[in-house]
C-alpha cells in the first residue's frame, strides 16, 4: 500500500539530477574522518544506516576547505586534502547503493578557528575578533587574537578552495554541494554587516558584502558545470543587532539566485557571537517550538511568489509536521538531523505508514556534546541517547542486530528506558526475556520527566516506549509483568542465564529537621500523582533540570514559586531554563542551604551566613537521586555473574537518558 504521505514522496528533478523524495539528512558531524581530514570506512558505516533508510541526500556537517586555516573538530573532513576524492567516493557509492545523494556542507569557519589549531591567526572578511575568542582571552590572562583582514590575493584564493572542494566531490561521484553561508561562519563573514566592516569592494552595500558569495557561486558552477546542484545554507536572521536582518537576506537570495544557486536550507541566528545565546535559532531546544523557523521559508515563498527552491530546518520533529509544511507549499524539502539520528529509518517507516514505530527525538543535544570541547569530556564518535545502534555501526551492519547464538533465558528487574531498551534488545536476538515492574506502568523516571508541558517531546518517547512494548506482549514475543516486585528469591528460583538489574535510583532526602513534614514532595511527584495537593506558594530545594522544571510548571499554574540551590551558580549552561524562569520573574537563590522544613515553609542559610525564612505551603524536592546499593546488590548473584548487569540510573545517576539505553542495549547485545 502506498504511503499517506504523499508530498514527502514525491520526487523532484534540479537541473537534471532526480530527488527521490522530499527527505534531507541535515548535517552532522560524526567525529569519524581520518585525523588528516579523509572518510573512513568507518564514517561510511555510520552514514549507511541513513541512505538505507530512505532519506533523499545526506549531508556531512563542517566539511572544511583547508583543516590547515579553518579546523574547529576533531575529526572533520578536509576537502583540501590531495588525497580525499578516492575516499570521498567511497561514501557517494555506498549512498548510490540506496539511491540517495551523498553531499557535504561545505565549510570555512573563518574568526572562529583557534590560534592553538592551525598554529596561526584565523581569517576573515575584517580583522575583528569574535566574542569566545575574548571569553578565551580573558580566561587565559592575554592580549586579544585579531583575525587578518583577507586581501585580494587571499580572497581568490579561498573562493577557489570553495570551488575545488565541490569539484573535487563531482569527481567522487557527487551531484550537489551545500554551501555553508548562514551562522557567522566566512561567507557570512563578508555577507553580513555585524561581521564585515570592510571599505572595498567587498563591504558596505548589500551587493558588494554579497561579492565574496556570488564569486564563490560563480567558480563553482564553473568548474562543476550546469548538471551540479548547488544548494546554500543561510541565516533567515541573525537575530543579533547589527546583523542580517530578514528583509535584507530578501536581498542577498535573489541576488544568489540571479548568480547560480539552486536551493536554499533556511536556518536562523549564529555560533559563538552573545556566548551561545543566537545559538537557539538554529539549535532548538526541547523547551521550543517545533517547526521553529519554517516561519522564514513560509515568508520566502511569497516573497519569491514561489519561484525558489527552498529546504526547512529546525525542529521538524516528525513526519506528520513534515507532510503539513511540504502541503501547504511552505518548502520543497524537510531537513532533519536529530530526528533521523534517533531514527534512521524514519522515510522507510512513513513509506510503510508505521507512524507508531518511528523512535521520537528528545532534543536533549546528547549528540552534539559528543563532539567535545575544552571541558573534561574529550571528543567522541556521535551517537544518540536513545538510539543505541547509531554508535555501534562498526559493530552491526544494516542497523540489523544479530540472532543470539545461544538463546538465553533473561529477567530484566525494571521497567524504566534502561530496563524497556534491554527488553528490546532481548527479543530482537531472539532470548526469551520476562520484565518485572513494580508499578501499574512501564516508563519509570520517563514518566514525570514528561509531565511539564513544555515536554512534548519527552511525551512522545514515553508514547513510543508504551506502544513498543505493547506489541512485543501482544505478539507474544516476550512476558512483561506489571504490579510485580522481583526479589532475588523469586529470580533464582525461575533459573535464569542472565540478569538486567534495572531497579533506577530513589530521591535524595536531605537530613534536615522537618524533612517528614506532609507538605515536603518529591518535584517529580508534585509534578504527576500529587498535583491536586500542591498548594498555592511553592519552594523548591534544588536548580537542577527536575526542580527548574517543575517550579516554571508550577509558575504557569500561577503560583508563587522560590527556588534555593547550595551550589555556585554554572558558569555557562546551554540550558534555557534559567532564562525561562527569569521571564516568569522566579529567582535562583544560590549558595543557599536548607536548614529545616517549618510549618510555615523553610529556613535556609544564605552565602553570607545569615539565617532567613521563605513561607510556602510545599516544599518540594530536587535535591538529587542515589542508588539503592542494597538493593542492587541483592540481585548480583541471582544468576552467573558474568551474566548479570547494572544498568541506568541503577548504575550512575545524574545523567540524561542516555546513560541509561546505550549501556542497557549494550549489555544486552554482548550475552
Amino acid at each position: 500500500m502506498a504511503s499517506k504521505y504523499t508530498h514527502l514522496f514525491t520526487p523532484i528533478k534540479i537541473r537534471g539530477v532526480d530527488f527521490k523524495n522530499r527527505f534531507i539528512l541535515a548535517p552532522p558531524s560524526p567525529n569519524l574522518a581520518s585525523p588528516d581530514g579523509l572518510v573512513t570506512a568507518q564514517f561510511v558505516d555510520w552514514f549507511r544506516a541513513f541512505a538505507r533508510g530512505g532519506a533523499a541526500i545526506l549531508y556531512v556537517g563542517n566539511s572544511s576547505v583547508d583543516i590547515t586555516e579553518c579546523k574547529d573538530e576533531e575529526c572533520q573532513l578536509d576537502l583540501a586534502n590531495p588525497h580525499s576524492t578516492l575516499p570521498l567516493s567511497w561514501y557517494a557509492e555506498m549512498c548510490k547503493e540506496y539511491d540517495c545523494h551523498a553531499s557535504l556542507e561545505v565549510n570555512h569557519n573563518g574568526k572562529d578557528t583557534r590560534f592553538e589549531t592551525v598554529g596561526h591567526l584565523p581569517f576573515s572578511s575584517s580583522p575583528i575578533p569574535g566574542d569566545t575568542e575574548k571569553l578565551m582571552a580573558e580566561r587565559e590572562g592575554r592580549e586579544l587574537r585579531y583575525p587578518i583582514e583577507m586581501d585580494q590575493a587571499k580572497i581568490d584564493e579561498t573562493i577557489m578552495k570553495y570551488a575545488t572542494a565541490c569539484y573535487n566531490m563531482k569527481r567522487a561521484g557527487m551531484d550537489v554541494a551545500l554551501l555553508h553561508g548562514g551562522h557567522g561562519n566566512l561567507i557570512a563573514q563578508f555577507t553580513s554587516p555585524h561581521y564585515n566592516k570592510r571599505t572595498d569592494k567587498y563591504g558596505g552595500s548589500t551587493e558588494n558584502r554579497a561579492r565574496f558569495a556570488v564569486e564563490l557561486v560563480e567558480k563553482t558552477r564553473e568548474l562543476c558545470g550546469e548538471d551540479f546542484v548547488i544548494d546554500y545554507r543561510i541565516s533567515a536572521d541573525e537575530i543579533i543587532e547589527d546583523g542580517m536582518h530578514f528583509d535584507e537576506t530578501l536581498k542577498l537570495m535573489k541576488i544568489l539566485k540571479d548568480h547560480g544557486v539552486d536551493m536554499f536550507n533556511v536556518s536562523a541566528g549564529l555560533h559563538s557571537e552573545g556566548m551561545g545565546a543566537f545559538m537557539r535559532y538554529w539549535l532548538q531546544n526541547y523547551t521550543m517550538q517545533r517547526g521553529f523557523n519554517v516561519h522564514w521559508t513560509e515568508k520566502i515563498k511569497d516573497y519569491f511568489q514561489g519561484d525558489i527552491l527552498l529546504t526547512a530546518v529546525g525542529s521538524i520533529m516528525n513526519v506528520d509536521l513534515a507532510e503539513e509544511y511540504l502541503s501547504k507549499g511552505f518548502c520543497d524539502f524537510v531537513a532533519m538531523c536529530r530526528p533521523l539520528m534517533a531514527d534512521p529509518d524514519m522515510p522507510k517507516k512513513a513509506s510503510q505508514n508505521r507512524r507508531e514505530d518511528i523512535r521520537p527525538c528528545l532534543r536533549c543535544t546528547a549528540c552534539l556534546m559528543r563532539l567535545g570541547g575544552p571541558g573534561p569530556n574529550g571528543p567522541r564518535e556521535m551517537n544518540c541517547a536513545i538510539n543505541p545502534l547509531l554508535g555501534m555501526t562498526r559493530l552491526i551492519k544494516d542497523s540489523e542486530l544479530p540472532l543470539a547464538r545461544d538463546k538465553k533465558k533473561i529477567a530484566i528487574i525494571g521497567g524504566g528506558p534502561a530496563g524497556l531498551q534491554a527488553l528490546f534488545t532481548g527479543v530482537e536476538r531472539g532470548h526469551d526475556v520476562t520484565l518485572y515492574e513494580k508499578s501499574d506502568r512501564v516508563g519509570g523516571q520517563i514518566i514525570p520527566a514528561a509531565a511539564p508541558p513544555m515536554k512534548v517531546d519527552v511525551r512522545d518517547y514515553l508514547k513510543w516506549l508504551e506502544v513498543q512494548t505493547e506489541k512485543i506482549v501482544k505478539a507474544g514475543k516476550a512476558k512483561v509483568l506489571l504490579n510485580t516486585e522481583a526479589t532475588p528469591g523469586m529470580i533464582k528460583m525461575q533459573g535464569y542465564d542472565a540478569v538486567i538489574i534495572a531497579v533506577g535510583a530513589e530521591p535524595l532526602i536531605p537530613n534536615v529537621p522537618g524533612i517528614d513534614k506532609p507538605s515536603v514532595m518529591w518535584a517529580a511527584d508534585a509534578e504527576t500523582k500529587c498535583r491536586d495537593k500542591v498548594g498555592q506558594r511553592v519552594v523548591i530545594i534544588g536548580a537542577g533540570d527536575v526542580g527548574l522544571e517543575a517550579a516554571i510548571d508550577f509558575a504557569d499554574e500561577g503560583k508563587s514559586v522560590d527556588i534555593i540551590e547550595m551550589m555556585d551558580p554554572p558558569m555557562f549552561s546551554f540550558s534555557a531554563l534559567p532564562g525561562m524562569l527569569k521571564e516568569r520573574g522566579v529567582e535562583i537563590r544560590y549558595n543557599t542551604k536548607l536548614s529545616e522544613v517549618t510549618d510555615r515553609g523553610i529556613k535556609a542559610v544564605g552565602k553570607d551566613g545569615e539565617a532567613f525564612e521563605i513561607e510556602a505551603d510545599n516544599v518540594l524536592l530536587a535535591v538529587g537521586m542515589k542508588i539503592n546499593t542494597e538493593l542492587v546488590e541483592s540481585f548480583r548473584h541471582c544468576a552467573s555473574e558474568t551474566e548479570c548487569f547494572v544498568v541506568g540510573d541503577a548504575k550512575e545517576v545524574g545523567g540524561n537518558v542516555t546513560r541509561a539505553v546505550n549501556p542497557a542495549f549494550q549489555a544486552v547485545l554482548h550475552l
